[in-house]
């Protein structure tokens, strides 16, 4: 008897320990669950990895995910600070795009992230270079690459002289899924201060008309117009998609004074405004 007490003293603790050791052990998490891998570019030291939840960039806007694998640990790198500069190599020139900085995703140890908007779309002779610069203790590292950035199907931004004489980007940032009924919509403004610098134009409105040019080009009630809730944020509205198909999403931009900056309203004679957006579902 006292045996067989030993035995079960024996299982119960080899029980205990395997119950404690189980809740210490934290759960495994995917940080790239929902993201598919884009490109990779390589240094000597390091493989900078892309993502995007697409796994492909297009032109206009793009949430790209980063992460940094040590190539000679295999283990990918927890404190990093990053930049990047998208550069398109155009036949006499180049210029860079609208992008944001470069932070740590939220929640995730070795996941950082942003947003590139790539104006224009790559070409048979010209093409977008990606450099990112990162630093890690204190090292300051490199690696640079082309980028496939091939047209959107639908019209996703818009690079325009405004009636005011400044260069703008305007991109579709949302819904990546639209559907029918009310859809909340959020667009990025930039303006152009140099072929390198594209800072947040703040402090405009712009004005959503969508419309259906396969159906009578008819359009829609109860759309808002797009704000900044912040200072050098994104502008949100909404828009009202009554059925499946092809939408022309007609804007027209104004500026905190209320002139129209870029965009007309939508008549009989006018049935599409200079400024749009496209969206098809």
């Amino acid at each position: 008897m006292k045996t067989i007490n030993l035995i079960i003293v024996f299982l119960l603790s080899l029980l205990a320990t395997s119950c404690s050791s189980d809740e210490t052990q934290p759960l495994a998490t995917d940080e790239t669950a929902g993201l598919s891998l884009v490109t990779e570019l390589s240094n000597a030291n390091h493989t900078v990895q892309l993502y995007t939840p697409t796994g492909f960039l297009q032109q206009g806007y793009n949430a790209i995910s980063i992460r940094i694998k040590n190539n000679a640990t295999g283990k990918y790198e927890e404190n990093a600070s990053l930049s990047w500069m998208p550069l398109m190599q155009m036949m006499t020139m180049q210029h860079s795009c609208p992008r944001s900085a470069i932070n740590k995703a939220p929640g995730t140890p070795t996941l950082y992230s942003g947003y590139v908007v790539f104006q224009m779309a790559q070409n048979d002779m010209e093409h977008w270079q990606l450099a990112i610069n990162y630093t890690i203790n204190g090292q300051a590292y490199a690696v640079s690459g082309q980028v496939n950035v091939p047209p959107s199907a639908r019209q996703r931004v818009a690079s325009f002289v405004g009636y005011d004489g400044n260069r703008y980007v305007v991109a579709l940032v949302s819904p990546e899924t639209p559907q029918v009924g009310t859809n909340a919509i959020t667009v990025a403004v930039f303006r152009m201060q140099d072929m390198m610098t594209f800072p947040v134009a703040d402090n405009l409105t712009l004005i959503p008309d969508p419309r259906m040019p396969g159906m009578g080009n008819h359009g829609s009630p109860v759309n808002s117009s797009l704000v900044q809730e912040a200072t050098g944020g994104f502008y949100q509205g909404t828009v009202s998609l009554t059925m499946t198909g092809y939408w022309k999403i007609s804007l027209i931009m104004k500026n905190a004074s209320g002139d129209i900056i870029k965009g007309e309203a939508v008549t009989d004679t006018t049935p599409a405004s200079s400024l749009y957006l496209e969206m098809e579902f």
